[in-house]
């Protein structure tokens, strides 16, 4: 595909094309991201998201880049502070306050979003993308009912009465598994439980079938009951609308049966990213093995604690120099020369469509997994 001229792709906040040592990616302007076979239907490069604090620069997302295709659903995975969320909200244009610095593209079915105008991309949002948020209690408005909030969500994008909407709205209630939605629909917030509440706000998301939803934490304080429910749910309505979907969350065990592709993150950075089963079962990052270490398993005895992964998240303030994890990695002498505190890995492929941010050297990681990771867990 050739390159994205300016006047093709129009205004937009300056940013490198894609992040070092990843493949340069272009798409021509008003072309259908999921018009043809394998073509990404949401296709982010380099993208940057800083915020200028009193404390100083806060780098919560720098340089991520992956592609969705339609259909297919991406997992985002990593500890809270890693900037999954944020990199969801800068997909969907939702940060737009005056100490947001954003720079990189997000390509959209063909249309370039960053720089784009705002109004535009308000009309994209609900219609083209839309997204279930982490806490549906403090995402819907406690003063409206359940129904008036799904009906405004559809009138927006769609030229019809108030009784039209509200059909369309006990219609989405009930294809989420709502009891009695001509009931509940007249319902507040506050009214419904846990569940239900989640299960409101992904009939708000999907009320005008996106051909892209994000689910940020989706499951978040719910029981594993209503948890495999509500991923049940999720998966039924990607299949019914052909949605491109991605699973953001801190929980592995959430995505290992839903994602495609996952992207792990830490620091603000992509660390590993590629085919689900090759993250899960050929891992080359440390802190991916930290990951799996740290997830419980089912379908065998546990005779062993869980292994945590020791320390705390990396300041994105003062992000360590080098590879962000060095003070947490156990293998941060396993490079002789020093380089993991000294300079910054970027991403390299380990394997088809498999990519890694370390130092150690293939033979190295694999030998590591295989006699020392792989055996634990």
């Amino acid at each position: 595909m050739s390159e994205v001229s300016k006047e093709q792709s129009g205004a937009r906040v300056p940013g490198p094309a894609s992040a070092p040592g990843e493949p340069v990616v272009s798409k021509a302007a008003g072309s259908a991201g999921s018009g043809g076979a394998g073509e990404p239907f949401l296709s982010v490069r380099d993208l940057r998201i800083h915020f200028q604090t009193d404390d100083g620069l806060v780098k919560s997302v720098d340089g991520v880049s992956f592609d969705v295709e339609a259909g297919k659903t991406l997992g985002i995975v990593g500890e809270s502070g890693s900037g999954k969320s944020v990199t969801s909200l800068g997909v969907m244009g939702l940060h737009r306050s005056a100490n947001a610095a954003i720079s990189g593209e997000v390509w959209l079915d063909g249309e370039e979003l960053v720089g784009a105008d705002p109004d535009h991309v308000r009309r994209l949002r609900g219609r083209k993308m839309a997204m279930i948020f982490q806490d549906p209690l403090s995402a819907m408005h406690p003063y409206y009912r359940i129904g008036a909030q799904i009906v405004e969500a559809y009138r927006v994008h769609h030229k019809v009465g108030k009784k039209v909407a509200r059909t369309r709205a006990i219609e989405m209630l009930d294809r989420v598994g709502i009891p009695e939605p001509h009931k509940r629909v007249d319902s507040y917030p506050h009214e419904f439980s846990g569940g239900m509440r989640q299960r409101a706000m992904i009939a708000m998301a999907l009320v005008n079938n996106p051909e892209l939803l994000i689910a940020d934490e989706p499951t978040t304080a719910l029981d594993v009951t209503v948890q495999a429910q509500i991923l049940d749910l999720i998966r039924d309505l990607q299949k019914e609308f052909g949605s491109a979907v991605i699973m953001i969350t801190h929980d592995l065990g959430v995505v290992a049966e839903m994602a495609d592709d996952l992207l792990v993150m830490y620091g603000g950075r992509c660390i590993e990213r590629g085919p689900a089963e090759k993250v899960f079962y050929e891992p080359q990052h440390p802190y991916t093995w930290g990951l799996l270490g740290s997830m419980p398993r089912i379908d065998r005895e546990q005779t062993d604690r869980l292994i945590p992964v020791k320390g705390q998240p990396p300041s994105l303030i003062n992000v360590p120099q080098g590879c962000a994890f060095n003070p947490r990695c156990p293998y941060a002498d396993v490079p002789k020369d020093g380089i993991t505190r000294t300079e910054r890995p970027e991403l390299k492929q380990v394997g088809a469509g498999h990519h890694s941010a370390c130092h150690m050297s293939q033979e190295e990681r694999t030998k590591i997994w295989t006699e020392e990771i792989a055996p634990k867990l």
